[in-house]
């Protein structure tokens, strides 16, 4: 075992049990259903809604394999798959890490002579040549890089205005949203699809998807491990941190699914029609899968389920661990954490800071 503090549920974690109805639907917490219904070809994803004028958020979201029916699920997931798989995982985390790096030294200021060796303003020592700075992680790192190494690989001819534009589309993707925010969202889809290679709608719809699914995802799984490890020892590899931190504190707590049929599910009946909300926080901790469940363990046995299972499981998975990698790796070895409370944007499903403070070595 790393020798990690331990690392308990976020608030509002279920804990590991049958499956209950409630108002809304189930809730759904052990490892094995959640892996059964996300298997289960009678568990489908909710509708996407009507789809909108084309270039609109309605129109990216009835467009996505994210959203798709079972019928048009797989020739949309293929346009994906076609796309990741001209991206080498290993430059994009090398890409990711390069900008990370630029962005610090940026942050950095050079220290007078007279201060080197000087007590700093932020509880460091100005050893020079640099003052001990402050650097918030989650705008320009977890966001930002991530956003424009994938951008600049998918061809977005600006890829710095793409990734503000992805964040504010992903703002609204999932549905709730805000009248206001959803019309931001329709100017940023539009403005993205004029800044994508020309290809068939339904191509640039899926291309532009890959951008918005890792826009929160990634800079949550970033922020986890800034948070739980960055003072965590130097011989643990960022990816065996990054794999651990995925099943402590997952960005994506959860996802909904739909019955077409009905079924049994942990011993529940189910019937036709039946919300199912899916929660991979609690399914990660489910101690007949996870011993200790709360342990921070290298490398353990049980399956981690935040990127999803089966046919629906997130395609992207290794070229998000890869770009989270390049931004950590960095940080890790520059940086050391400020000793502040993190406060997380709220959302129903997902867990990612709204700001996050490191300081300079």
């Amino acid at each position: 075992m790393v020798d990690l503090p331990t690392i308990t549920a976020a608030p509002g974690t279920p804990t590991c049990g049958p499956p209950t109805r409630g108002d809304d639907g189930w809730l759904v917490t052990r490892h094995a259903d959640v892996t059964a219904a996300l298997t289960d070809p009678r568990c489908v994803v909710p509708p996407a809604g009507p789809p909108g004028a084309a270039g609109s958020l309605a129109w990216l979201r009835a467009s996505v394999s994210r959203f798709s029916p079972p019928e048009r699920h797989p020739g949309r997931r293929a346009i994906a798959v076609a796309a990741l798989d001209d991206l080498d995982p290993r430059d994009l985390s090398l890409a990711a890490a390069r900008r990370t790096g630029e962005i610090l030294d940026r942050s950095a200021s050079p220290v007078p002579p007279l201060l080197r060796g000087v007590p700093s303003s932020t509880g460091g020592v100005n050893r020079g040549p640099f003052l001990t700075s402050r650097v918030e992680v989650m705008g320009a790192l977890a966001r930002g890089v991530p956003l424009v190494v994938l951008g600049e690989r998918l061809g977005l001819a600006d890829p710095a205005a793409a990734a503000s534009a992805v964040t504010t589309v992903a703002a609204a993707y999932h549905p709730g949203a805000e009248p206001a925010a959803v019309t931001r969202a329709d100017r940023a889809v539009a403005a993205l699809v004029a800044m994508s290679p020309a290809a068939p709608p339904e191509v640039t719809a899926n291309r532009i998807g890959l951008l918005v699914q890792a826009a929160d995802a990634t800079a949550g799984l970033i922020g986890a491990a800034v948070r739980h490890g960055l003072a965590a020892p130097a011989g643990l590899a960022t990816a065996a941190l990054l794999a651990e931190v995925l099943r402590l504190d997952p960005p994506v707590r959860a996802t909904r699914r739909v019955t077409t049929a009905a079924l049994d599910l942990g011993g529940r009946p189910i019937r036709v029609g039946e919300p199912l909300l899916l929660r991979f926080d609690a399914a990660n901790r489910d101690p007949a899968v996870h011993p200790e469940p709360d342990r921070f363990v290298v490398d353990r046995a049980g399956g981690v389920l935040t990127f999803g299972a089966g046919v629906r499981g997130c395609p992207g998975s290794r070229h998000a661990l890869a770009l989270a990698a390049g931004v950590v790796d960095v940080l890790r070895r520059r940086c050391a954490p400020v000793d502040a409370p993190v406060s997380y944007a709220p959302h129903p499903t997902l867990r990612v800071p709204t700001r996050l403070e490191v300081t300079l070595r």
